[in-house]
């Protein structure tokens, strides 16, 4: 009917039609199966929302949740014979066809079914494809053609009150406002059942040009508008003259700074929540999903972030570096272990997940990105000692030569290799030192030692092993390691190797001098507090489609990667670092007395100082760290601060504190749990 009807208005509309017919049976097949850009939900545990990520703000509605006000209006200024007619208006592509052989501009004479057609092409069906959706747009007896004959098939298996609904879902409203829905709340902060004449009549003249009847950037446009829409409902019937009078004198009644929308990144998360919003994006695209899946899916991903737990970090972190802090950032994340899984409860920072670094805010994962480039101290010293254990190299009663200094000759080194000069932070250690005094008052000259006794091999593969998988395959910057010839850092091992191959001959490894992901070493803790099992940092409970129905999520399998008799003794030499060891002091003035496992770190010049550890069910790492232009010395005190204080921040004064304050906080009222003492079998050497 529409070709038949059309078809006067050009010569050759056999040849046109079968062009026609061809690319309607491809298009009519996406209309089929293209579903609309919707809101993707992102939640904490208890199901709170936390973030939305979309490309087009979209809310669906029914017919049924679309008030009669809104209907009448667009059936009204758009196409008053919409509910008698086909798929096409025949009187109007009549009137249309004349005047085009006239000599005339083409006109539309487009029915909401054939608008709804052009417009699902253009926002859902094309949106990915600039070209396509000009040629969606093109004024040519090609472009009508098609979208009629597509409309007129519509027309015959689909209700109108089923079209009307489904186009007033799929048109834009000015930006990223698609839909009335979105609409109704970005406009008027109501939903669209709710819709009045006035409101109704306004929304419903934007969709003729939404940019020209925006009501903030044109107000009288959009005021006119209204008005003419208001006067064609009253002229159709659906509106009673006095009802339309009334309308028309109300003023517009948008809300003030619109059209408000919630922001469509992970960036409009709450401050507590940023980072962990953006690392779940990371973790699903990881597992296969697409960027574009999770900005236009319309998923329900509830993550694993517990928001207490999450609030609570914050505030310590908050408390201990101001988030505005010039050149100073606080990283914490919380693991919970477990044989089968390792969720994720918090990751937090003192900075804010955005882009303005004038407010504190960071735009990329601090948390969990190797993020902190001047590394986490000695707290590497636990890989040392794993690999040491499991090597029968060492137990926790065998002592270590500690003297002050020593040198101490690489791997694979020859006659011009010079030896690496390593002391220890002070006098007081004794020499020899035991593994168990050596975790909890870290000295370097002890390890360093032990760690060429082991072979940097069996340390690195270790560290990986823990949970540094990730971390391992950046480079000596934290970043992918650079492969490009064009690149002048291609050359540089430090840049075109990753950690895992470029420490392979370098003793400081142990010391903890490289960058590092502050969620990977919680990680580590965690997989310790699992009996040596690791498994990847979950940030996802569950992921439910636009539909309601479960997706799922592939994920690593967990893995046993330490002996558990290694793990309990291990963490048995790590239970005293907040007793007599590093973490002592700031346990006491915290009034700390729980049983737990720690171990601090800190860097040669205290550009970064390390808290790593766990308690109860809760693994730790809290990271101090330089993350300005100009990195310096870190200095404690109220706030922590950059500085030049000759006797820089410690792990244990400045990176422990909001681990106590904060599991103080979340721990009160709860029971000790004890940590597994040593397995007998590792408390000496067996080689």
């Amino acid at each position: 009917m529409a070709a038949g009807t059309v078809a006067p208005i050009t010569i050759g509309a056999g040849a046109l039609t079968n062009q026609v017919s061809d690319s309607v049976s491809a298009i009519s097949t996406d209309l089929a199966t293209a579903d609309p850009p919707l809101v993707t939900t992102v939640t904490d545990r208890d199901g709170g929302t936390i973030a939305t990520l979309y490309d087009q703000y979209r809310l669906p509605t029914t017919a049924s949740q679309i008030a009669p006000a809104m209907k009448a209006a667009i059936v009204s200024v758009e196409d008053r014979r919409f509910y008698s007619e086909g798929g096409v208006d025949v009187q109007g592509m009549l009137r249309a066809a004349l005047n085009d052989t006239a000599g005339g501009s083409l006109q539309g004479a487009s029915t909401i079914t054939q608008q709804y057609v052009k417009n699902y092409l253009i926002n859902v069906v094309d949106r990915g494809n600039k070209a396509a959706q000009l040629a969606d747009q093109e004024d040519t007896v090609a472009r009508k053609l098609r979208e009629a004959k597509m409309a007129v098939q519509l027309g015959e298996t689909t209700s109108k009150d089923v079209i009307l609904a489904d186009y007033l879902n799929v048109v834009e409203f000015s930006g990223t406002v698609y839909g009335i829905g979105a609409a109704a709340q970005a406009y008027f902060v109501t939903t669209a059942d709710k819709l009045t004449v006035p409101q109704a009549a306004l929304l419903a003249g934007m969709v003729n040009n939404p940019n020209t009847y925006n009501p903030y950037t044109h107000p009288d446009n959009a005021l006119q508008r209204r008005n003419l829409v208001i006067d064609e409902m009253v002229s159709g019937g659906s509106l009673p003259a006095a009802d339309g009078t009334s309308a028309k004198a109300t003023p517009l009644g948008v809300r003030a700074n619109g059209p408000v929308t919630p922001s469509g990144t992970c960036m409009g998360a709450a401050p507590d929540a940023g980072f962990f919003c953006a690392y779940a994006e990371s973790y699903l695209e990881q597992a296969g999903f697409t960027a574009d899946q999770l900005a236009t899916g319309g998923y329900v991903i509830k993550t694993t972030m517990d928001p207490h737990v999450s609030q609570v970090t914050k505030d310590a972190v908050d408390a201990n570096v101001p988030t505005t802090q010039d050149g100073v950032a606080n990283t914490f994340s919380v693991v919970q272990p477990g044989q089968d899984s390792h969720q994720v409860l918090a990751m937090v920072a003192n900075r804010n997940y955005g882009n303005d670094p004038s407010q504190g805010q960071s735009s990329t994962d601090i948390v969990a990105d190797a993020s902190n480039k001047f590394g986490a101290g000695s707290s590497f010293k636990i890989f040392t000692s794993a690999a040491a254990m499991v090597a029968g190299k060492v137990g926790l009663d065998t002592p270590l030569p500690n003297p002050t200094s020593n040198c101490f000759t690489p791997p694979n080194a020859n006659s011009f290799t010079s030896c690496y000069p390593v002391s220890n932070d002070g006098t007081a250690y004794p020499d020899p030192i035991s593994l168990a005094d050596g975790l909890a008052t870290s000295p370097n000259v002890a390890f360093v030692g032990l760690e060429s006794q082991v072979g940097m091999a069996a340390v690195l593969d270790m560290a990986q092993k823990l949970g540094l998988r990730n971390t391992l395959n950046t480079n000596d910057a934290g970043n992918t390691p650079i492969t490009d010839p064009a690149n002048p850092l291609s050359t540089n091992p430090q840049y075109n190797q990753p950690q895992s191959k470029y420490f392979q001959n370098l003793l400081s490894f142990t010391l903890g001098d490289s960058p590092v992901s502050p969620l990977e070493m919680s990680n580590v803790s965690a997989t310790l507090m699992s009996g040596g099992v690791w498994c990847p940092p979950n940030p996802i409970l569950s992921v439910t489609d636009r539909n309601g129905q479960p997706v799922p999520v592939a994920q690593q399998a967990c893995q046993s990667v330490l002996p558990t008799a290694v793990a309990n003794t291990l963490m048995s030499g790590l239970s005293r670092d907040t007793t007599i060891g590093t973490s002592a002091v700031a346990a006491r003035a915290a009034g700390w007395t729980r049983p737990d496992i720690g171990k601090t770190g800190t860097t040669q010049n205290s550009e970064s100082v390390a808290f790593v550890g766990g308690v109860n069910n809760y693994a730790v790492s809290s990271m101090v760290f330089a993350d300005g232009r100009y990195p310096q010395e870190i200095c404690p005190g109220d706030p922590v601060h950059l500085g030049n204080c000759g006797h820089g921040a410690f792990g244990g004064t400045v990176a422990a504190p909001p681990y106590f304050s904060a599991m103080n906080q979340l721990l009160a009222g709860r029971p000790d749990q004890p940590v597994p003492g040593p397995d007998p079998a590792y408390l000496n050497a067996r080689q």
